[in-house]
């Protein structure tokens, strides 16, 4: 009888088996690349070069840490730069969004197409064509030696305006009346009621900048003239500098240092991802 099930339960799982194998060498081949930066982040540099290469470290040391730790080039401030920088981008971002999606979304006032139009074209402009306008303004506001270039810019997310206006239009207006009814002005309107609905949302538009700006390396670059005000993805290019070549475990322990933030809220805030790009109605 056994065996019959253990068959059946075969023959069933059968037609599955193609697409969990799939699944699991995609997953495999996403997770690779992270566990190469780890494992080589806790490797000796003999042990990094060597050929076949390890896939587990013979000898585990924090040597590669300590080193980057005790250069003359400190991580900390980096680390302070793009904690300081994001975390501000994220703020400023959430105080302009939310009240302008609420307004494209809820309020009639005239001119709202246009204006919406506008923000989807800010929205499909790329931000390198935006790179020498804005180096050119903030020069002459005297701003080029300091974080405000890599903060300003970016106060306004088009793609979260977007983003959360849909969010709020899934909210019946008929849930608006009833809280206007109730003597709710409209800042209450918004921070009580709207958005505790669309929490999904504001924490995927949250990881989404986040995670763009925490991995920005290019705009810093133009941006800062001083290391003073660098974020941490440069202290790796001057990590590399520094060790006048490819030392592979501290080029990956300052890698890993960059990365273990953003998988950390990425795993706390997954669900919320999921649940924002699902249509959710009100009952």
């Amino acid at each position: 009888m056994k065996d019959l099930q253990i068959k059946r339960r075969l023959r069933n799982y059968a037609p599955h088996l193609v697409s969990d194998v799939f699944k699991i060498l995609l997953m495999l081949l996403f997770v690779f690349p992270f566990y190469w930066m780890f494992i080589t982040a806790f490797k000796t540099y003999n042990e990094s070069i060597q050929t076949p290469p390890t896939l587990w470290p013979m000898t585990f040391t924090l040597h590669a840490f300590e080193t980057i730790a005790s250069k003359e080039l400190s991580i900390t401030q980096y680390a302070i730069n793009s904690v300081v920088t994001t975390g501000s981008v994220i703020i400023l971002q959430l105080v302009t969004m939310v009240p302008a999606a609420y307004a494209f979304a809820k309020r009639d006032f005239p001119g709202r197409g246009f204006l919406f139009i506008l923000i989807l074209i800010a929205f499909m402009i790329p931000g390198q064509v935006t790179y020498i306008p804005v180096y050119l303004m903030m020069a002459d506001w005297k701003m080029i030696s300091s974080l405000w270039p890599q903060i300003l810019p970016f106060a306004c997310n088009s793609f979260g305006i977007f983003m959360l206006r849909q969010a709020f239009k899934q909210i019946p207006d008929e849930l608006l009346e009833s809280a206007r009814l109730d003597k709710a002005n409209e800042l209450q309107i918004m921070t009580r009621l709207l958005l505790p609905m669309c929490t999904s949302s504001m924490v995927t538009i949250a990881l989404f900048s986040f995670v763009s700006h925490w991995n920005a390396y290019f705009w810093p670059l133009v941006m800062t003239n001083s290391d003073k005000f660098r974020p941490l993805t440069m202290y790796i290019e001057k990590v590399k500098d520094a060790e006048y070549g490819l030392i592979w475990p501290s080029i990956m322990a300052a890698n890993t240092i960059l990365v273990v933030p953003v998988l950390i809220v990425y795993i706390f805030a997954s669900k919320r991802i999921i649940k924002a790009f699902a249509y959710s109605g009100i009952k």
